[in-house]
């Protein structure tokens, strides 16, 4: 298998460079380079910018507005985007939402909605997860109850990450208490700005309101927003899942990690030498950066295989473990670079115009704030230990428990 990229997608990748270098705000590079948080609107910039390139929907047919893209052109992309320091494409309308709306939405639905999420005038989040419902996510209890022409939904979702910029959620609701946990599963669009929907925010160890619980009270939703057929959603969310979990291989987001940790380690100092160089340190960025490199590989032999927009479930639940742990050690050697000045970290030093007193070297505020967000990597589209389960059952006949 050969793993080079062909002349046509060198050329491809020279133009992807051209465009980022020309169309990518500096202080948008700026910001996501040091860690900085991004706001609503700066997410809607970039958003904007590829949708007016028609670079947006890297996934999508032609025929809907999308590229109409290789796996391995939309790789070649994540890569380049990610080692420019762009902002990433907020996933769950562009990626997630659409690629069920695509396979198994209507042809009103698809006119419906993906013209809205290219232009951005709907901002899409995911309602799956529930207390008591995470990785089993089959053990949902939100309920949706046909009444004529509606649903009445009542529930609860959480860790709804940005539920507080959206104003649509796409959700897995309970249509059959009587059937089987999976069997009884229906996918449903709901408008945020619905009566009995309610929002409250949940802050996380780095101190970011990224997520939220989501309470559903007797809210009523049009049966029109029913994707694909009722009780038929667990089939819908598996699709959407692979999707989800190949894109948390994150090789282009670790890629441009680990440079920047190569950066840090080679001024900082350990017994007056670089920390590059004690042999401890260097032993550990070394594995990292071979594991990194082995996923890379796996990665692109998984797209060249496939050459299709998803990977199979088992496929995708290694990208996602190996991805996660690897960002995760990326993560951890940066806090430990940054030592003591790692500790004290101040939120307001994240915001775009701080202009405080620096608490050590410039990359240590947002050392820890950076180490703590990514744990969750690990446990959200579906925790590591679930998804070796997957692995088990799929690649090795094992039975899932």
């Amino acid at each position: 298998m050969n793993l080079e990229l062909s002349p046509s997608e060198l050329q491809f990748r020279d133009e992807v460079r051209a465009f980022l270098k020309a169309e990518l705000p500096k202080r948008l590079s700026d910001k996501v380079r040091d860690l900085k948080r991004l706001t609503k609107a700066d997410y809607e910039e970039w958003h904007s910018i590829l949708n007016r390139r028609g670079w947006l929907a890297v996934s999508w047919p032609a025929e809907w507005g999308g590229t109409g893209w290789s796996v391995i052109q939309r790789y070649i992309f994540e890569v380049e985007a990610a080692a420019a320091h762009a902002p990433r494409v907020v996933a769950f309308g562009v990626s997630m939402f659409a690629a069920v709306v695509l396979r198994y939405g209507t042809q009103a639905q698809k006119e419906r909605w993906l013209p809205r999420i290219l232009d951005g005038s709907d901002w899409w989040c995911q309602g799956f997860s529930e207390p008591g419902a995470g990785s089993d996510l089959a053990g949902l209890r939100t309920t949706a109850v046909r009444d004529g022409d509606d649903y009445i939904v009542n529930g609860q979702k959480t860790w709804t990450t940005f539920g507080h910029f959206a104003n649509k959620i796409f959700c897995l609701v309970r249509t059959d208490p009587a059937a089987k946990k999976q069997e009884g599963i229906s996918f449903l669009a709901i408008d945020m700005d619905t009566p009995g929907v309610e929002l409250r925010p949940i802050i996380l160890l780095d101190g970011e309101h990224e997520v939220n619980e989501v309470f559903f009270t007797d809210v009523r939703v049009p049966a029109d927003n029913l994707v694909g057929e009722e009780n038929a959603g667990w089939t819908y969310a598996k699709y959407l899942l692979a999707h989800e979990r190949t894109g948390t291989a994150l090789i282009g987001e670790s890629t441009a990690a680990l440079a920047r940790l190569k950066a840090i380690v080679a001024t900082e100092t350990k017994a007056g030498k670089p920390l590059s160089q004690d042999p401890l340190f260097a032993a550990r960025l070394a594995r990292v950066e071979i594991e990194l490199a082995n996923l890379t590989t796996t990665n692109l032999r998984m797209l060249i295989r496939s050459d299709s927009s998803a990977a199979s479930m088992a496929d995708s639940a290694m990208l996602k473990i190996r991805g996660t742990e690897v960002r995760q050690q990326i993560t951890a050697l940066v806090r430990e670079a940054a030592g003591p000045y790692a500790a004290p970290f101040r939120l307001d030093a994240l915001e775009e115009g701080f202009n405080g007193e620096p608490v050590g070297p410039d990359y240590a505020a947002a050392a820890m704030p950076d180490y703590l967000n990514h744990r969750k990597l690990t446990i959200y589209a579906g925790s590591n230990e679930v998804q070796r389960e997957i692995i088990a059952s799929a690649a090795l006949e094992l039975p899932r428990r």
